[in-house]
């Protein structure tokens, strides 16, 4: 569990306690309820990170809502929209191994994260991860309702593929831009889980591990 989950969890049962033994224990079912809902939230499940080469990962947990062809400073890439709800896990997870090249935060709006404007007048965070012979650039998106965002990392370090790398508190989105040759393997509708389900396979990396099985299966003959 996220830490933020015991924070929120035992002050509600503080309070709670303090309502049931001053008025009446009717008083503490409402702040018991939203203890349970808080230390709920907040859960951090494990995953089984997928670790043939080249494989993307989602950050997040979610709905992808779209799939489009976008210019990114000049340079052509598919945007995956994720979109979280209340219910889904919200730790966000790297896409990729790789090393985090540049981190931006930039304040904004709190529009409702599926309005197509939040991508850019929302709050949101903005990570480079460069590794594997590509680049990977993924948007921490606020939210109707969130109102944090949580990026634990800091330019220059190290991730994992799967690896946390912080959260969004409440729903949200995360937006995903890869590059054009990318081999996709969600569509729009799909359900992903963060660190878990695959999002794309770059053709590159996947190219030059065939290439290395086969090379290595004729060097044993």
């Amino acid at each position: 569990m996220v830490r933020d989950g015991y924070y929120y969890g035992f002050a509600f049962l503080a309070v709670a306690a303090l309502l049931g033994w001053v008025l009446s224990p009717l008083w503490a079912v409402v702040p018991v309820a939203l203890a349970a809902f808080f230390l709920w939230f907040f859960r951090d499940p494990e995953r089984d990170i997928p670790a043939a080469a080249g494989t993307i990962v989602s950050p997040a947990d979610g709905k992808v809502t779209y799939i489009s062809s976008v210019l990114v400073e000049g340079v052509c890439r598919t945007r995956i929209s994720i979109f979280l709800n209340v219910f889904n896990v919200h730790v966000n997870r790297s896409p990729i191994a790789g090393t985090i090249r540049d981190v931006r935060h930039q304040k904004g709006k709190y529009l409702n994260a599926m309005n197509p404007a939040s991508a850019d007048e929302n709050e949101h965070t903005v990570v480079v991860v460069e590794g594997e012979g590509q680049t990977v650039v993924f948007k921490l998106i606020a939210g109707l309702l969130a109102r944090r965002i949580v990026f634990n990392k800091k330019v220059g370090d190290q991730l994992g593929r799967g690896q946390r790398v912080g959260l969004i508190k409440f729903g949200s989105r995360v937006d995903m831009f890869l590059d054009p040759d990318a081999d996709l393997k969600i569509k729009v509708g799909d359900h992903v889980k963060g660190g878990a389900s695959v999002i794309a396979v770059s053709r590159v990396n996947s190219g030059m591990a065939s290439a290395g099985t086969a090379h290595a299966g004729q060097g044993e003959r």
